[in-house]
């Protein structure tokens, strides 16, 4: 029971900075046409995968925005790699936040109703 809270400690505090990092680094990296926010990271149980997702506004940037962080995993793996000590880096996916979205939309509405 112990080491599984300390593997789960561990890896909330990974995912925490890995979504630091992220957001760091597309705040260094991006073109600053379209703001990017790090929205949540999903990591493997093993360590060896980690989903970034984001928001894009304007929204009609999201593509391109995603289409930049694909291109940008390798260096992002990198850059990760330069600012934690891990053994083994994981491998990086980018995905649009859908759920964020959809929670923004809902509020949206919300408020129109009132």
């Amino acid at each position: 029971m112990n080491i599984q809270n300390n593997t789960n400690g561990r890896r909330i505090k990974v995912t925490e900075n890995i979504m630091h990092l992220a957001a760091e680094f597309f705040r260094l990296k991006s073109n600053r046409r379209s703001l990017i926010t790090i929205t949540k990271a999903d990591l493997s149980p093993n360590f060896s995968e980690s989903t970034i997702y984001f928001t894009v506004l304007p929204t009609e940037y999201e593509e391109e925005a995603l289409n930049f962080a694909k291109r940008k995993r390798r260096e992002f793996k990198l850059y990760v790699k330069k600012h934690v000590s891990m053994k083994k880096i994981p491998f990086f996916d980018f995905a649009i936040d859908e759920g964020e979205k959809h929670r923004q939309r809902i509020d949206e509405i919300s408020r129109n109703v009132e």
